[in-house]
């Protein structure tokens, strides 16, 4: 795949926050892939919640202008920051500002000035916590023994992107097991038995899946004379995976063009599904 970044615009963007900045990250990423001409240089800046940060975060404003996007929530150190970009002739943007303001209205309420209050220490904070260790403990096949704790299983042949789609999800809170489809190895008995989860299949075409295990071989060194990367058992294992998701009549989410976070949107909506039909 040729480079086309020597061709794009590069420019700078500072993302501010007093907090981790995983909601600017968010927000930025989303925003600049929209851009295709033009490449950002993002310049990160957390936990920001006194004069003397917010000094040396304008110094590097300073040394390398660009657009700001922020999240401050202490009035003094926003207002600070918002004089000093306008005095530099830069962009200051508080990304939530709109939202805030218009859940305001709809709530007739005022907002709490909570610093990083999306990662308190609550409920829904250790109901990830408990999701991401079940699922780095039940990944490619482990533990299959209590399978039925799972809200999530993922099955797939090898390269499907079963263990990334399974932290993502176990992110979201979601107890995620991914168990891998090997050709002519029989379905494990707990799976079949795991009633109350949701079983999903990704598949991919054959020729994205022996580029990917193609990739993976170069990385480690690894002879390309194998099986692995033929077609055409690549092919039968895909044939087997599918085979096995209609006979239990198991959804199937087909990952070729898909990111990460968008097969992970396809599996919440089967489980919210699941769910509603309870």
């Amino acid at each position: 795949m040729p480079d086309n970044s020597a061709s794009k615009k590069f420019f700078h963007i500072h993302l501010v926050s007093d907090s981790t900045g995983e909601t600017l990250n968010a927000v930025a990423k989303a925003a600049t892939v929209q851009f295709v001409d033009f490449q950002p240089i993002e310049h990160s800046h957390v936990l920001v919640r006194n004069k003397k940060q917010l000094d040396h975060v304008v110094d590097e404003i300073e040394a390398n202008p660009g657009i700001v996007l922020f999240t401050l929530v202490n009035a003094a150190i926003r207002t600070e920051l918002e004089d000093r970009c306008h005095q530099m002739v830069v962009p200051c943007v508080s990304v939530l500002d709109p939202v805030m303001a218009s859940l305001g209205t709809y709530l007739n309420a005022k907002s709490t000035s909570q610093v990083g209050g999306q990662h308190a220490l609550n409920a829904e904070y250790f109901k990830r916590i408990d999701a991401l260790n079940y699922t780095m403990m039940h990944d490619d096949g482990q533990l299959a023994q209590d399978l039925g704790d799972a809200d999530v299983i993922l099955l797939g042949i090898s390269r499907t992107s079963k263990t990334p789609t399974s932290i993502y999800l176990a992110n979201r809170g979601i107890k995620t097991a991914n168990i891998p489809l090997v050709l002519g190895v029989d379905l494990p008995q707990q799976v079949r038995n795991a009633t109350e989860s949701l079983v999903v299949g990704l598949v991919a075409t054959t020729d994205r899946i022996v580029q990917i295990r193609r990739n993976r071989l170069l990385s480690l060194n690894e002879r390309e004379e194998t099986d692995y990367i033929d077609k055409k058992i690549v092919a039968e294992e895909l044939k087997y995976a599918r085979t096995i998701c209609q006979k239990y009549n198991w959804p199937v989410i087909d990952v070729t063009r898909k990111s990460i976070e968008e097969t992970a949107a396809s599996v919440l909506n089967f489980y919210h599904q699941k769910h509603a039909l309870a």
